[in-house]
């Protein structure tokens, strides 16, 4: 008896310390992402010009969404480590924001192309609902349409009726919730359509800016710079379709190495679905000349005030 319990100690303990590198690796990055998301947002909400340009309207609500697809992902994610479980009343939710907002990445990334599509092509007579005033029709619509498909795809699932919405609790999975053969078909076409169609989105505005380019009929600058600006929209898009690897990944980790499932588990999360969330906004963000201006008036603003509280102290002395 002696033997298995020590046994049973020693196979927990890897586990728990395992657990525990997890969270504190996880943790401190959610926190630095938050700060910078912060500070680029309080930027947009002091700063007029940035409220009356569309790119950066578009790029804010890519800000908000990132910042929940991240803060619903890393909950679910302490909740799964720590074997946390609750009703399905507030798992659904839950799920839902992580997969609405998982999907809207992409839906604002073509609207981001083809914004800078319309600025180039057409500067004097752009359409009425890529103005500054109107964008938000365009932002509430991405909204609704990334928010639907986890609608249908719980609604087509089959549900047990056993399982009672206030009292019967359960592991927040996304497996748990939708798991019959029809809602993963669903899934899968779905996912293939957000991505092709957006990344047809982004090949097109690239290709007629390259075009527009050649004619020279605009400054050649701001023509080169909306070209880079789509090239890195299709890089961000190249990163969210990372998360579909996690097969691939899988089999090859499981090939060559010893880890445990929940380790493969813990590092696709983390490749593929946390970093690029985290360096999408941040360098799509500290490209930008004027956000970067701004940003770093923010980070200097506390080492420069340090530097006049001596003076300050000098003067207030008798």
């Amino acid at each position: 008896m002696q033997n298995l319990t020590e046994l049973s100690v020693n196979a927990t303990f890897p586990k728990s310390f395992s657990m525990i590198v997890k969270v504190c690796v996880v943790i401190p990055l959610f926190c630095l992402f938050l700060g910078c998301i912060a500070v680029m947002l309080q930027i947009f909400a002091s700063h007029r010009q940035f409220l009356d340009t569309s790119r950066y309207i578009l790029f804010a609500h890519m800000l908000v969404n990132d910042t929940l697809q991240i803060l619903s992902s890393v909950l679910l994610f302490l909740c799964v480590m720590g074997q946390v479980k609750f009703p399905l009343l507030f798992c659904v939710p839950l799920l839902f924001v992580s997969t609405g907002t998982f999907q809207n990445t992409t839906l604002i990334l073509a609207a981001m192309s083809l914004e800078r599509y319309v600025a180039i092509l057409y500067p004097l007579h752009r359409p009425a609902s890529w103005r500054p005033d109107r964008i938000w029709i365009i932002v509430l619509s991405l909204w609704s349409i990334s928010f639907i498909f986890p609608i249908i795809e719980f609604s087509i699932g089959k549900h047990n009726p056993a399982v009672d919405v206030l009292s019967s609790n359960m592991l927040c999975k996304a497996t748990v919730i939708n798991s019959s053969p029809t809602q993963g078909l669903y899934r899968l076409a779905v996912n293939v359509l957000f991505f092709a169609v957006v990344g047809v989105i982004i090949l097109f505005t690239y290709v007629r800016i390259l075009l527009e380019a050649r004619k020279l009929r605009q400054d050649r600058a701001s023509v080169s710079k909306a070209m880079h600006t789509v090239l890195l929209h299709g890089f961000q898009l190249l990163l969210c379709m990372l998360a579909f690897t996690h097969p691939i990944s899988e089999t090859l980790i499981v090939l060559h190495t010893a880890w445990l499932a929940e380790d493969v588990a813990f590092f696709n999360y983390f490749c593929f679905i946390l970093m690029p969330r985290f360096l999408s906004p941040l360098i799509y963000g500290f490209r930008d000349q004027n956000l970067r201006k701004h940003i770093r008036k923010r980070f200097l603003c506390c080492s420069k005030i340090d530097e006049l509280l001596p003076d300050c102290r000098l003067l207030s002395l008798p």
